[in-house]
């Protein structure tokens, strides 16, 4: 018996979000932000869209292609590092938009891996019966931590320009900035008899000692756990060792991928797509020519979307699937890194 994907959905911003338009809020342009990311655009919330509506919107889909009712799904895992509210979590605020009745709702926070890492804990869930049919999903709404006041300038709503230090406050945060876009993807999970098909393993680990890498520096570490001098500061937007992040995504993915095949006696050739999580296009390319992979078994969307963290690798699943880039019987293997450091890798008989 194994955990098969039954449907799978993903939902993205109202509001496209091209290069060029992040240059009214900041110094940068479509040629630096290509150059260093190989992003394109990405797509921003409108007013009042959360993190948990982009993941009900996912959830649906996938429901919806699995061909289920609400009634049906048993147990909610949600990922996501920008939460609605500091609490509750996302995930009850999806159990009850989707009518999904009282079922136990689990909020996990891996950021980058959390797609990965929520894999783990559903297969947990199924195979020891707490659950029959399961819905994984990983969101965010990243424009929340933009440093500018008014999104009518980058949605050409406004013809509102920054002050010469806003737009001076906002250049100091671009190399983190215009990599990220507000999505969800989702997966609807549940147990088959099929021998040949499923999640056949999960490797993951963690280091600690890199949390400050990749981090936000504010938080319940201080009292209060956010200030007014800390927002002026901008303490509330993700703070970012590029480098050191490059470095350990480009060794420590191609290693997890190396070392989930070798536990689960198979090898590169055996893969029929890698689907990794779409931090950094450059990030992407560095782990598939240590690979050896060629185009034709990768999938990378990070010019249409961003950086979206935990919606990441669903939403590369999703349009694969949808595209007939993976077909049943297909071996497909998740990798990722991300802020803790986590990082991790799965596969998937499809």
């Amino acid at each position: 018996m194994g955990t098969i994907v039954r449907g799978s959905g993903f939902a993205v911003g109202e509001h496209l979000v091209k290069n060029e338009a992040l240059a009214n809020v900041c110094e940068t342009s479509d040629q630096w932000i290509r150059e260093r990311s190989g992003i394109e655009q990405r797509y921003y919330v409108k007013d009042g869209t959360t993190t948990s509506d982009l993941g009900a919107r996912a959830g649906k889909l996938a429901m919806e292609q699995a061909g289920i009712s609400p009634s049906e799904i048993d147990y909610v895992v949600f990922a996501t590092m920008t939460p609605d509210y500091q609490f509750p979590g996302c995930g009850v605020l999806v159990q009850s938009k989707l009518g999904l009745g009282n079922v136990p709702s689990l909020d996990i926070r891996q950021q980058c891996t959390g797609f990965i890492y929520g894999l783990q804990v559903a297969d947990a869930l199924l195979r020891a019966g707490q659950a029959k049919r399961l819905l994984l999903i990983g969101a965010e709404v990243h424009s929340g931590y933009m440093p500018w006041r008014d999104f009518g300038m980058v949605f050409g709503t406004t013809s509102a320009r920054p002050t010469a230090e806003e737009y001076a406050f906002n250049t100091r945060f671009r190399d983190r900035t215009v990599l990220f876009g507000d999505a969800a993807g989702a997966v609807v999970l549940e147990r088959s008899d099929d021998p040949e098909r499923g999640l056949l393993s999960v490797s993951l680990h963690s280091d600690g000692s890199f949390a400050e890498k990749l981090y936000v520096p504010s938080g319940f570490a201080w009292r209060p756990y956010v200030s007014e001098s800390m927002v002026r500061e901008g303490r509330h937007i993700p703070e970012m060792d590029g480098r050191s992040v490059f470095r350990m995504a480009v060794t420590k993915m191609p290693e997890i991928v190396r070392e989930i095949l070798a536990k689960n006696g198979r090898t590169l050739d055996d893969v029929k797509l890698l689907i990794a999580h779409q931090a950094n296009l450059r990030i992407n390319e560095a782990v598939q020519k240590s690979l050896g992979l060629p185009d034709d078994r990768v999938y990378n969307n990070i010019q249409k979307f961003g950086n979206t963290t935990a919606a990441t690798i669903p939403i590369a699943y999703d349009e694969c699937r949808r595209a007939g880039r993976i077909a049943p019987g297909d071996l497909v293997c998740f990798v990722g890194l991300g802020a803790g450091f986590h990082w991790g890798a799965a596969l998937l008989r499809e």
